[in-house]
């Protein structure tokens, strides 16, 4: 039946209007689109049947402005004569209607939406007329002329453009955007804002503009319907104007958004029935996001008393707030997913600051809270310690930074603390720094890693990039400090609970002044460079030594330890200037004790004795405001010293400083920091008391300069520098410098010592650069080539372990090859330049962790050829035996071989090659060995080169030739004239003219002797070969060679013998070479050389030696080759020290091709010379970790033999142990003391005492010696052992380094697999808690059956601890354990499960792999997985209770072995090199296949906290991702049969865990707000989700690569 349209319509358009609105849309852009439809010709027609429908007829206004009566004051009360609006069934056959008269739909379909949103704006406070809307767009949306995808963001879009504030309507769509963008990841979609944009501008106004005054006046004008009201009032009511806007209520204004926000909630709702695509979910998400986040956002340009008196919230606001949480669950829901509930967790909405009392809400937040907490479980390691907090496991970080110093640091290393984020995150900074509230866990957890710094002094590189600068120091333009973790509030705390520490242990009568001086050191470092407020330290430590340690402080040790810093500049600066001055001083003469020692005359009690005297002169001196407070009797004290002083120093006697008395010694240590200056010229004279003497020059030389050197003298013993103050060393220093490198006479070797020395013992204060002094003093050090040598010698023979402490070895390095890169080409210079070699290839060998071969990173590097191939060796130990660290670094090593093979021409052999790492002997495996080339061009150049030979080395040769092929002959003839030295002289070295060949050689610049060397050793090995081949025999030709060789070396010392040694290594691919080296060292003359090195050395403790050194001669020293026209004497220089990194090169190449007789013949040869090699214990540790597997036992044995024994701290039963040559295990109690060992040493230690003070009752203040305790019962406590100071322990270099490498050796050497050793260390942690509580507890263990009952808290017990795993450990002596530790049995478990993590992490890859497949097993082999009886129910509790914190276990005593292995495991992993992560793909491999939930939440836990430290390493991150993934589907796989099956929803946390970790990658760290996945772990995802069931596969929907599901690939794509 054909419906009547209704009155009123308009039925027709022109023909011409037609054509009209044609020619306009074709002549419309793109850009005014919006003005385009605004002004579409059914725009009007439209809005007029809007209006009809909703009652809004421009008859009824005009009616109702002419029934308004002319006079105001006349009152009547009329009845308004409306027209009813049509029936709502007759609402589409009138818009088909006008459908009908227009061609393109499109256009009509947005001119619709346009319309429709204004009327929404206009009409939502206006109940009828919304439901009509609501009517109207379901209608609409039935015929196909409302798409929702457009409309509902065009919709929020306005929404927010009419809510905003009068002067920000251009900026609506923006404020919106960055608004929902920082509170969710989601981002607005970018057609949103462009539809927003035209959709906005269609509005003719926007109804609110009656209360804010939003909208252009061109628009409102118009339209007639742009003064349109929010309720059925009339329209002149309330006008449009600026006065009266002032006006309108807030309450008002507030409904109206109310009623606004809850009409567009309505629509959406209607509009999720339908199938929207991700960007609109996105888009209605954000919007509604930012709603309920701004819920009670003030209005702009109400003052705070209007909105508290007149804003509250009322039911309309709780109504919209309902109708936006439906919303939210629509969009979030399980069974839907169109917007993943991870957006809520990540969102801003749980830290709203005021939540309404709304229960709806409150229960959103509560549930995201708890989401959120359950995520954040799979980010965190179960492990709760200090990150890196040893000191002895350095990583490096990329990222460059600037320290407290102003230096810049390329290389930061992880920091030693991080703090959990709210999603789990590791996190922190200074920011963070600064957050931490005192007394708090994390406070704590600070003070333990910097008392821990304090107790092993790690370097002074450590403390400059955590520390922060005290506020009053740092400068208002300095930038943060990225990788400081420490306040100056946190460092000042625990150096004052170092200083009472101290005390406590002075108090006890224990000696620890060493302790004392080592901290003075750390203590002068930290004040200088402004990491303590001097003021509010003095403050706070008078505070505590009165309150708190009240009775402590009994010696004047603090009083010592301030006078040290009193010349500091800033303390200087605070006792002059600062406003509390006075007080200040006035507490620090506060500390001052009468002490009255029973030894009067020890140095270090006459030092304490006078100290305050000391410090009082000094106040004086600085400030005479202060005086008045000073003590007279102290003052009178210092005459004491002044007359002292004037006996010791008066005549011409000058100060013996070898034969003082004790009371002397005290004496001027007291004067030192009196008169520093007079102090420091005595011993400076002392240095120069034996004279000057005149050097003549050699026959060699024609100079007639006369140089001058200083007399030998005995240097100043390091027992007596070590108590002179800071302040005089400084100036000693400083003198000495003066003396050393800018004098003309050359120093004593004593001075050289005594300023090493100095160095030496105070590592932190004292250090500087040489090179850096040399070249302030010289621009061009080349220039002086006798400060130079000086320089290489002190840092090459005396300060190379002190570099690589301080962290500066990588930029010596990039120092001295700048060097080198000048030198190598310069004539003559050989002995700068092999000097200057030596000590790079001693630095490269002395890396641990990966480092970067040119500063810039471009272009091949300026090593020379022999330096070339040592980094490539150096790499490969690094490698192999302690990772790479980082990704970048993994990124750069392709980069960084190139570097150093576009310098070599050198390839290595295939017996060297099976030890490299895989990674490494990939890029080398295709490298052409270019020998056969060399070979080829001698035997081209080999008839020119003979003959040039002939004529310049016969015996009656011409000696004017000489000049003439040094300066005329062809370079490429050249470099073969040692090769057809060794032709024309083969088995005949009588033959040759040496004279004329090392003049030559001489006259070669080092560079062309290296080549000359290289070339020979091919050359000598192909002549060696082909005489073989000819018949000759393999003695006869030996003995030939040999005899040549000692023409070279040993006769007329022509050549350099380390890099003959290590050219001659380098060929090990031919049999002969090695036959050749060995043959060397077995050489008597080599072995003379030696042995006369020893005795003239001393001991290898050159610190030690108080006698007086004598200067070797340098011909004797050197050799020809290179002391040929030198005069300068050498210092420590010797042909045999230059040997000492290359016998364990030639050692690793021995090993390396199966030579173990002749390494072991070679170690018992060399061993006591090699104690003299500063990196031995390196040496050691890192040969057994790269041939760990290979060694036989008897090599081992020898290998250690190169340590001194008795300053290792080995164990007791280690010798015993490794003395076993068939022995199958170690007894448990060997393992659980060296665990015991690294608690006591190495991990940060706890503060155990009730009362909370440090050092009682805890092991802080319990000294004894390393792994030197029974294991019996009956253990006895022993003598205490002091800290040591830096110099005795160079190698490795801190003391917690040094017991942790060792226990890494013991662990290699021992003669069982290391299966059985994994096997032995998982079972004590596995029992280890059950082990200790019933052995302290006296108990035996029972046979108790198992309960059913499970935990309903995690202090609620596990069922696990009355099974079989709670089972004691046979075979383990436990009972002193607890006593030896000073913990809590409980205390005690959890951190022998962090040292063995940090144990094991130092042991090389083969260990790792022996501990996943133990692991695995330990895990799979729970009653928990293994028994089939148990309820899926029961499974997940007593899993999820296990994987809580081992801690709370511990304290509950019902730890249980998966808890105690995965809590293992991570904290393996937090101390494991990046590299090395990728074998932990085994635990998937093994634990596979999984067949419980219970068993995929045990794999998540224990992998998922990897992937965030594998953000930036993108393959790795992969991997395991695709690993885990794959643990899913073992059981959640489409085609899984599983008796119980579980729903999706019960890993709601895994899923948002997925969801967040694919952000974090994304981001390259935390995740921001602009966070987004990449497209290949999308891509990776979707793979894989396609092998889960249908259910687990809907809630990974958004982690596809589909643009068409995933709101992700949408962002992604338009980004």
């Amino acid at each position: 039946m054909h419906r009547a349209p209704t009155p009123g319509l308009p039925t027709a358009i022109s023909e011409m209007e037609q054509q009209n609105t044609q020619q306009h849309q074709q002549r419309a852009s793109s850009s005014s689109s919006s003005r385009a439809y605004h002004f579409h010709p059914a725009r009007p027609a439209i809005v007029d049947l809007f209006n009809q429908y909703l009652g809004r007829t421009e008859r009824q206004k005009s009616d109702e402005s002419a029934k308004e009566p002319p006079n105001k004051a006349q009152k009547r009360v009329t009845a308004i004569n409306r027209e009813l609006p049509p029936p709502n069934e007759q609402f589409l056959f009138d818009f088909e209607q006008i459908q009908r008269q227009f061609l393109d739909q499109e256009q009509l379909r947005a001119v619709t939406e346009s319309v429709l949103i204004s009327m929404v704006i206009q009409c939502c406070g206006h109940a009828p007329r919304a439901e009509f809307l609501l009517f109207a767009l379901g209608r609409l949306y039935n015929i196909g002329n409302i798409n929702w995808d457009t409309f509902l963001p065009a919709l929020l879009s306005s929404v927010s453009s009419a809510e905003t504030p009068i002067g920000q309507g251009s900026q609506a769509v923006a404020a919106v955007a960055s608004a929902t963008s920082s509170q969710s990841g989601v981002l607005v979609h970018s057609s949103a804002v462009t539809n927003s944009t035209h959709y906005q501008s269609s509005n003719p106004a926007s109804p609110l503009a009656s209360v804010h005054g939003i909208g252009s006046p061109a628009m409102s004008t118009a339209d007639p319907s742009s003064c349109a009201v929010l309720s059925p009032m009339k329209s002149n009511d309330v006008t449009c104007t600026g006065q009266q806007l002032e006006r309108i209520s807030i309450s008002a204004r507030e409904n109206a958004i109310s009623s606004l926000r809850q009409l567009s909630c309505k629509i959406i709702l209607i509009g999720l029935d339908s199938n929207l695509k991700p960007v609109t979910h996105a888009d209605i998400f954000n919007h509604m996001l930012n709603w309920l986040v701004n819920w009670d956002q003030k209005q702009h340009g109400l003052d705070e008393f209007d909105s508290a008196k007149f804003w509250k919230p009322d039911k309309a606001l709780i109504e919209w707030l309902h109708n936006c949480l439906n919303v939210i669950w629509s969009l979030v829901e399980d069974g839907k997913c169109r917007v993943p509930f991870y957006e809520l967790i990540r969102s801003g909405l749980p830290f709203i600051e005021n939540i309404p009392d709304d229960e709806a809400l409150f229960t959103l937040i509560l549930e995201i809270h708890r989401r959120r907490d359950m995520m954040a479980t799979h980010m965190q390691m179960l492990d709760q310690h200090l990150h890196s907090p040893t000191f002895g496991t350095p990583r490096l970080l990329p990222q460059a930074t600037t320290n407290i110093s102003g230096e810049t640091v390329t290389n930061m290393r992880y920091s030693p603390i991080t703090y959990p984020s709210v999603l789990g995150e590791p996190l922190h900074g200074e920011e963070l720094a600064i957050c931490i509230q005192r007394g708090s866990l994390d406070w704590e957890r600070a003070l333990r890693c910097l008392r821990h710094g304090f107790r092993n002094t790690p370097s002074p590189d450590w403390w400059r990039r955590v520390l922060l600068l005290a506020p009053c120091h740092r400068l208002h333009a300095q930038g943060p400090t990225p990788g400081a973790v420490f306040t100056s509030e946190m460092i000042s705390e625990a150096t004052i609970d170092r200083i009472v520490e101290l005390l406590k242990l002075t108090n006890s009568e224990m000696n620890c002044w060493q302790e004392w001086l080592i901290f003075s050191d750390v203590f002068f470092f930290l004040m200088k460079h402004g990491c303590i407020d001097f003021v509010d330290f003095v403050d706070k430590l008078v505070s505590r030594l009165q309150d708190t340690d009240q009775h402590i402080l009994r010696t004047n040790h603090v009083t010592w330890l301030l006078a040290q810093v009193i010349r500091v500049e800033l303390v200087m600066n605070a006792l002059n200037t600062d406003p509390r001055k006075v007080e200040t001083t006035r507490k620090i003469l506060s500390f001052h004790k009468e002490d009255r020692s029973s030894d009067p005359n020890n140095p270090q009690n006459i030092l304490l004795d006078f100290i305050s005297s000391c410090q009082n002169l000094r106040i004086w001196s600085l400030n005479t405001s202060t005086r008045e407070y000073l003590n007279n009797e102290q003052l009178q004290k210092g005459k004491q010293i002044d007359e002292w002083w004037r006996q010791a120093s008066k005549g011409e006697h000058i100060m013996d400083y070898m034969n003082m008395d004790e009371r002397s010694v005290g004496m001027f240590w007291v004067v030192s920091y009196t008169m520093a200056q007079p102090a420091c010229e005595t011993v400076m004279s002392w240095l120069a008391s034996g004279g000057v003497t005149e050097i003549l020059p050699g026959s060699n030389l024609q100079s007639s300069e006369r140089l001058m050197v200083m007399q030998e003298v005995s240097p100043l013993p390091i027992s007596l520098l070590s108590g002179f103050s800071i302040n005089l060393c400084l100036k000693l220093g400083y003198h000495m410098e003066d003396s050393l490198f800018s004098g003309q006479i050359v120093p004593s070797i004593a001075m050289v010592e005594t300023y090493a020395r100095l160095l030496l013992i105070a590592p932190h204060a004292m250090f500087r650069s040489l090179l850096t002094q040399v070249t302030q003093r010289n621009q061009s050090p080349i220039s002086k080539p006798a400060s130079l040598i000086l320089v290489f010698e002190i840092l090459n023979y005396r300060l190379l372990s002190l570099y690589r402490y301080q962290g500066k070895s990588k930029g010596l390095i990039h120092d001295v090859t700048k060097i080198l890169a000048t030198l190598k080409g310069k004539r003559g210079d050989h002995r700068s330049f092999r000097l200057a070699e030596n000590l790079c290839l001693n630095l490269i060998l002395s890396m641990r962790e990966f480092f970067y071969v040119k500063r810039d990173g471009k272009g091949p590097t300026e090593f020379t050829e022999t330096l070339n191939r040592i980094t490539v060796t150096t790499l490969s130990i690094i490698i192999k035996t302690r990772g790479i660290a980082e990704v970048e670094h993994m990124l750069y090593l392709q980069t960084m071989l190139e570097q150093i093979l576009a310098a070599s021409q050198h390839a290595w052999s295939e017996r060297t090659l099976r030890h490299f790492p895989s990674m490494l002997r990939d890029a080398m495996a295709g490298r052409i060995d270019k020998r056969g080339l060399a070979i080829q061009a001698w035997q081209q150049a080999e008839t020119t080169v003979i003959n040039q030979c002939t004529q310049l080395l016969s015996t009656s040769a011409d000696p004017t030739y000489v000049m003439t092929y040094i300066n005329h002959s062809f370079p490429q003839h050249r470099q073969y004239l040692c090769a057809g030295v060794w032709i024309l002289m083969y088995g005949h070295p009588e033959s040759i003219n040496s004279l004329h060949l090392g003049r030559v050689l001489r006259e070669f610049s080092p560079e062309e002797v290296t080549d000359n060397i290289y070339t020979m050793v091919d050359v000598l090995l192909h002549h060696f070969n082909l005489e073989l081949q000819r018949g000759r025999s393999l003695q006869d030709l030996m003995l030939k060679a040999c005899a040549n060789i000692t023409f070279f070396v040993w006769t007329h010392e022509l050549l350099p013998l380390d890099i003959l040694l290590l050219a001659l290594i380098d060929r090990d691919d031919d049999p002969q070479a090695l036959r050749i080296v060995i043959n060397i060292l077995d050489s008597k003359e080599l072995q003379q050389k030696v042995k006369s090195y020893l005795i003239n050395r001393g001991q290898p403790e050159h610190w030690l030696f108080t006698g007086t050194f004598k200067r070797q001669e340098l011909q004797k020293a050197l050799g020809n080759h290179l002391s040929w026209k030198e005069r300068c004497p050498t210092f420590f220089d010797d042909i045999a020290a230059r040997l000492l990194p290359v016998i364990p090169l030639i050692l690793y190449r021995l090993i390396e091709n199966d030579a173990f007789d002749a390494a072991d013949r070679i170690i018992q040869v060399y061993s006591t010379f090699l104690h003299y090699y500063p990196l031995n214990f390196t040496f050691v540790r890192d040969i057994l970790a790269y041939f760990y597997g290979h060694l036989p036992g008897k090599l081992i044995h020898r290998i250690l033999s190169v340590l001194d024994v008795k300053k290792i701290p080995f164990s007791e039963s280690f010798p015993q142990h490794i003395n076993i040559s068939n022995a199958t295990s170690c007894p448990l109690d060997y393992f659980a003391t060296l665990l015991l060992g690294l608690v006591n040493h190495v991990i940060p230690p706890l503060n155990s005492s009730k009362n909370g003070q440090v050092g009682e009752n805890s092991n802080s203040s319990v000294r004894v010696p390393h792994n030197k305790v029974h294991t019996t019962s009956q253990a006895t406590p022993v003598a205490p052992e002091g800290q040591k100071p830096f110099y005795q322990i160079q190698d490795p270099g801190t003391y917690t380094q040094l017991i942790l490498e060792t226990a890494v050796i013991e662990i290699l050497s021992l003669p069982v697999t290391a299966s059985q050793i994994i096997s032995s260390l998982v079972q004590i942690v596995v029992h280890i808690q059950p082990t200790l509580v019933q052995s302290v507890n006296g108990l035996h263990p029972t046979g108790v059956g198992q309960s059913s009952v499970l935990p309903t808290s995690p202090s609620g017990g596990s069922t696990d601890s009355l099974g079989a795993t709670r089972t004691p450990i046979s075979g383990l002596s436990t009972s002193s354990f607890v006593w030896r530790s000073g913990y809590t049995c409980q205390q005690l478990s959890c951190l022998l499960i962090q040292a063995c993590g940090l144990l094991l992490a130092q042991l090389p890859p083969e260990f790792h792999v022996q501990f996943y497949i133990e692991a695995s097993r330990v895990i799979k082999e729970s009653w928990w997985l293994s028994d089939g009886k148990r309820s899926v129910g029961e499974l997940e509790s007593s899993v999820c209770y296990a994987l809580l914190d081992p801690t709370w276990a511990a304290q509950d005593n019902t730890s249980t072995a998966i808890g105690n292995v995965v809590a293992l495991l991570h904290s393996f992993f937090s101390n494991l090199p990046l590299e090395w992560l990728e074998g932990s793909l085994l635990i998937i491999k093994h634990l596979k296949p999984v067949t419980s939930i219970a068993g995929l939440r045990i794999a998540f836990r224990i992998m998922g906290p990897l992937l965030p430290r594998l953000a930036n390493a993108h393959t790795l991150f992969s991997k395991i991702l695709s690993g885990l993934l794959s643990v899913m589907a073992d059981v959640f796989g489409k085609n899984v049969q599983s008796q119980a099956p579980v729903e999706a929803s019960e890993i709601s946390d895994i899923i948002d865990f997925l969801h967040h970790i694919v952000h974090y990658e994304g981001q390259g760290g935390p995740v921001q707000p602009s966070s987004k996945p990449r497209a290949e772990i999308l891509a990776l995802i979707g793979r894989a989700a396609e092998n889960l069931r249908p259910d687990v596969q809907h809630l990974l929907t958004h982690l596809k690569n589909d643009v068409n599901c995933s709101v992700y690939t949408t962002v992604n794509s338009k980004s």
